[in-house]
């Protein structure tokens, strides 16, 4: 499985929807390192996935940006 190349603030598309009302499959990372943390961009809760649960649970990276999405 080829897992694309992420850093950090990468908007990126998950497989599955986040389990809130906006049921949004984007997220933006805010931490790397041995977990991955995430935001949610629909509601904007912050989540930490294991990295190798992250790798499997990433679809595509939608676009690299400079610093956090308000």
């Amino acid at each position: 499985m080829l897992i694309p190349e992420y850093g950090l603030f990468d908007e990126v598309e998950l497989k599955k929807p986040h389990p809130c009302a906006a049921r949004s499959k984007r997220f933006q990372i805010v931490r790397v390192g041995a977990d991955i943390k995430v935001k949610c961009l629909g509601c904007g809760n912050v989540i930490m996935i294991d990295r190798d649960k992250f790798n499997q649970r990433i679809k595509k990276v939608i676009a690299h940006h400079e610093g956090e999405i308000k």
